[in-house]
């Protein structure tokens, strides 16, 4: 039997509403890739559309975890990090990319969306946050994300694919060869996900239909269909596209059944499509 792929996703965990570990287990699995959790934080809910939300903070479990896959000998193939729920857990991600220096490092640059950041994300997070990013092979901000990294006004304005290129460039001299940003309205009148890869100087565009209704979840799933897809040997638009395709997938489904967006996309009616490992060719360069 072939050796899997094992990738240690350091993210939080929410009961209720399909988004960070409790979609990013599923979509790799589909593909073929073990996930080990690593949990930064516990909630009953995720943080829109159910009120007040009980949050176990998971940052002294962390190094804790760590410690024991050193001394177990446990290695992995990607750490892959999203949201944070504390300044420390910056520094306990490091480590982690420190320990396995073998291991494909994606960073899921959790901040913010709609232009504004999230309610649990300070100056000072976000400041860290940028440490992350400077130590990431591949992030996969959205647009907000990108902007905050950037230190920029977050554009109102669809973008002009010059605009775009010079901020991916930008993003990628902080660290990261590959940079993908999720979620852009071109000045063309398309809705795109756009990726630079700084090793072959190449930029792409990939682009997708806009259904009406915000789905929690989603970018993780996104993240997550990209990262496996580098690990099994795709290129970066291959992987944007099968990313890309899936999501909307699932979001169009989800949006036909008529299901409470607060509950994130119906992940389990659209699972089989991704098991098939169908090749997506829909994007073009930027």
């Amino acid at each position: 039997m072939s050796e899997l792929k094992r990738v240690a996703a350091i993210h939080d965990l929410s009961g209720v509403g399909r988004c960070s570990l409790s979609v990013i287990f599923p979509t790799l699995s589909a593909l073929g890739i073990q996930v080990c959790a690593v949990p930064t934080a516990l909630l009953s809910t995720h943080t829109s559309g159910f009120g007040d939300v009980v949050l176990e903070d998971m940052t002294e479990y962390i190094p804790k975890a760590l410690a024991h896959y050193i001394s177990s000998g446990i290695d992995f193939d990607c750490i892959y990090s999203g949201f944070l729920a504390s300044e420390i857990q910056v520094t306990h991600c490091l480590e982690f990319m420190e320990s396995f220096k073998n291991a494909l490092r994606v960073v899921d640059p959790v901040m913010g969306d709609g232009g504004k950041k999230y309610r649990t994300y300070n100056d000072d997070l976000c400041r860290r946050m940028g440490e992350l990013v400077a130590a990431a092979d591949i992030i996969t901000p959205n647009l907000t994300e990108a902007s905050i990294l950037l230190g920029t006004e977050y554009p109102t304005a669809p973008m002009q694919a010059s605009e775009l290129k010079k901020a991916l460039v930008k993003l990628s001299s902080k660290g990261p060869e590959t940079v993908v940003i999720t979620g852009v309205e071109m000045a063309d009148g398309e809705i795109c996900n756009v990726g630079f890869d700084s090793e072959h100087n190449a930029f792409w565009r990939v682009p997708y239909e806009m259904i009406p209704r915000n789905y929690p979840g989603t970018g993780d799933i996104f993240a997550s269909i990209l990262t496996g897809g580098i690990l099994l040997g795709d290129s970066l638009p291959i992987a944007m596209s099968r990313a890309t395709a899936f999501c909307e997938y699932a979001i169009k489904t989800t949006f036909g059944y008529g299901a409470p967006a607060r509950e994130g996309v119906m992940l389990e009616k659209c699972l089989p499509m991704l098991a098939e490992k169908r090749s997506f060719t829909d994007y073009r360069p930027l």
